[in-house]
């Protein structure tokens, strides 16, 4: 959000960047300065406003504890009829993932108003629904769901039409950028599927969202302190509580990693109560393990904090399934401060700091992030606490040289990938393709 309106103030004048935002408890020169002292960013006030909407719980996971998807959805487009009694924009640009508030942009503008979209992650993805088939127990899955077969095939009814009406309203887009492959490949599916006439479907464009490579790519990759590091906000997708039982599980198989003094450091921020419960639970687990004197938690830490952080810590962890690249959860034209989630984009951010990765098996990390970089590996993939555990392990335990290679070659990849400028560069390629749309 941020690198993309710096990026429109310094090469056109003459637009005028409107974000929608929940924080009604923040001013204007607040979050400027905000997003100085968190990204380093600097934002022109002059041709930078804000439509403050008091009405964001709508979208609250607490306020739809049962059929979320829906419930926040329908709830968006309330929101959205807020904002566009607010002001109607010459370009709606949504990179919140809420695609239903398309179709209150197009009747508030009777059409004239031009919708683009930037997708970190789809509502709903075929990976969704195949958990739910398999009646496999996630965060999107209860127990209680997991283990009836009538519940099951009644929210695999449920998935379906959503997925129906989700992908006819993300049809209402172009063009619509992604940020990974494995985000082009199941908004490519549901297009694919969508209701919307095939005349009408989408060409998606792949555009790596930035990171602040030069900074981080500047820290030492030796002297490296034997810290497990995560970066994430404390939300159940983020799965910590695998962190944890893969750190027990890695003292329990190799207890000499206790006796050097390996501690595992979660750095993440915390949202609301719910967050601030579900820390309280990791830390219950903590104890029931018998970890206090080796795991530590960082609740909302500054960015000077997060980068200390980063330039010490020898391995940088993310167990989330179908990670997206853990890109801050805001949205250009329709944002909410409060969330800069994950810092930036964790796993980039410890590749380019000189951490070396393990990182589930799935989603960007897997396919985008975490690859092969002159035919030799960046990192380790894992997918349960006993096969992190094991990660862990091998990369505490390479020879200094192979350790030192390891993070020169994941520093490359972050710094040649995933650059502000290259993220720039294809920003302004589709940013042309909306502005055509724009009717003077």
């Amino acid at each position: 959000l941020w690198a993309a309106i710096a990026y429109l103030q310094r090469t056109n004048s003459r637009v005028l960047s409107v974000v929608y935002t929940g924080d009604t408890d923040a001013t204007k020169e607040e979050i400027i300065t905000k997003v100085k002292t968190r990204f380093d960013i600097i934002l022109d006030p002059s041709s930078l406003d804000f439509v403050f909407l008091r009405e964001r719980w709508v979208i609250e996971d607490t306020t739809w504890p049962r059929f979320t998807l829906i419930g926040q959805s329908l709830g968006s487009m309330m929101l959205a009829y807020e904002a566009m009694c607010g002001l109607i924009p010459d370009l709606f640009i949504d990179t919140m993932g809420y695609a239903f508030t398309f179709h209150v942009v197009r009747w508030f503008s009777r059409g004239k108003t031009p919708i683009s979209a930037y997708v970190h992650y789809p509502t709903i993805s075929t990976d969704m629904l195949a958990r739910v088939k398999s009646r496999t127990s996630q965060y999107n899955n209860t127990n209680e769901v997991a283990k009836s077969e009538l519940r099951t095939n009644a929210k695999i009814m449920y998935y379906n039409m959503f997925a129906l009406a989700y992908s006819a309203s993300l049809s209402l887009a172009q063009p619509i950028m992604v940020n990974s492959s494995w985000t082009k490949s199941h908004v490519e599916y549901l297009l694919n599927h969508s209701p919307v006439p095939s005349g009408s479907r989408k060409s998606l464009s792949i555009v790596y969202p930035p990171c602040d490579t030069q900074t981080m790519a500047s820290f030492s990759l030796e002297g490296r302190k034997k810290i497990i590091m995560s970066l994430a906000q404390f939300r159940p997708e983020k799965d910590h509580a695998k962190q944890i039982l893969a750190f027990a599980k890695l003292l329990e198989m190799h207890p000499e990693h206790k006796e050097e003094g390996v501690r595992l450091v979660l750095i993440g921020s915390s949202r609301n109560a719910a967050d601030e419960a579900r820390v309280k639970v990791l830390q219950n687990l903590v104890t029931q393990l018998d970890l206090e004197g080796s795991v530590e938690f960082i609740v909302n830490a500054s960015y000077d904090v997060v980068l200390s952080w980063l330039a010490g810590a020898s391995i940088g962890t993310n167990t989330m399934v179908d990670e997206h690249f853990g890109i801050n959860v805001v949205e250009f034209m329709y944002m909410r401060l409060e969330a800069h989630e994950h810092f930036g984009i964790n796993v980039v951010e410890f590749m380019a700091a000189g951490l070396i990765p393990v990182v589930h098996a799935s989603g960007g990390p897997l396919n985008d992030i975490v690859v092969p970089y002159q035919n030799q590996p960046t990192g380790y993939h894992a997918t349960d606490p006993v096969s992190f555990a094991q990660a862990f392990h091998k990369a505490l335990s390479l020879p200094s040289r192979e350790a030192l290679a390891m993070r020169k070659r994941a520093r490359a990849l972050a710094v040649e990938r995933f650059s502000t400028e290259g993220f720039e560069n294809g920003w302004a390629q589709e940013w042309e393709l909306a502005v055509r749309s724009v009717k003077p």
